[in-house]
């Protein structure tokens, strides 16, 4: 198991060809898995159950993804995490449900450990918190000959303004914050990276933990 920190912004073209290249190597046995965590420059990337009419303005590059989900920002002060995982090896019987489930576990006890209450909501895919009803994280995997890749974005602090150009993973009622927004001060990415190291082990490598039903 490796984790790799990428300084500086890395296109989206690259870190898919980087992905796309490790998960073969992972389960053709020649690399260790991989947590990739980095930034992007501004841009908007469309998951597979993307809604034309969910562009509302292109104002950065718009890439099409096989990841799922719709559209989605990422771009600077938003710490992306590329988890790639052989989910054959981990998992008696692959399901990605339940790795999704863990994604999301993952990233609620990394949000608390860093003072800030993450929810699942009942329909909506991410993570939210508050009253506001804001998503502070979105999800969108993809699992290729049962590795995984893509994964998870956090909103540490994003200009939030750079997020108008779309209709947020198809949900129109509700809007996004960041941990800088909901902690009142600005957040450190450094420390985000620390608590989802720490937060790892409890969900991915505890033999008793498993997904609730």
């Amino acid at each position: 198991m490796e984790w790799l920190i990428s300084s500086g912004q890395v296109s989206y073209p690259d870190a898919v060809a980087f992905m796309e290249a490790r998960v073969a190597d992972i389960r053709d046995g020649n690399e260790d898995e991989l947590v990739w965590l980095l930034e992007h420059p501004p841009l908007y990337t469309a998951g597979t159950s993307a809604k034309t009419g969910d562009l509302l303005e292109a104002r950065f590059p718009v890439y099409k993804t096989g990841r799922g989900g719709e559209y989605t920002y990422h771009g600077p002060g938003q710490r992306v995490v590329y988890v790639m995982l052989d989910l054959k090896k981990r998992q008696s019987a692959p399901d990605i449900k339940k790795y999704v489930w863990q994604l999301e576990e993952w990233t609620i006890r990394s949000l608390a450990a860093l003072g800030v209450q993450g929810e699942r909501r009942d329909g909506r895919v991410g993570i939210w918190v508050g009253e506001k009803e804001a998503k502070i994280a979105a999800i969108g995997v993809r699992v290729r000959r049962w590795v995984s890749y893509h994964g998870i974005a956090i909103n540490v602090n994003p200009d939030l303004t750079h997020f108008s150009g779309i209709v947020p993973c198809g949900i129109r009622d509700y809007g996004v914050t960041s941990l800088t927004e909901v902690s009142g001060g600005k957040a450190a990415m450094d420390q985000v990276d620390g608590a989802l190291k720490a937060c790892w082990a409890g969900v991915f490598e505890d033999e008793g933990f498993s997904a609730a039903a």
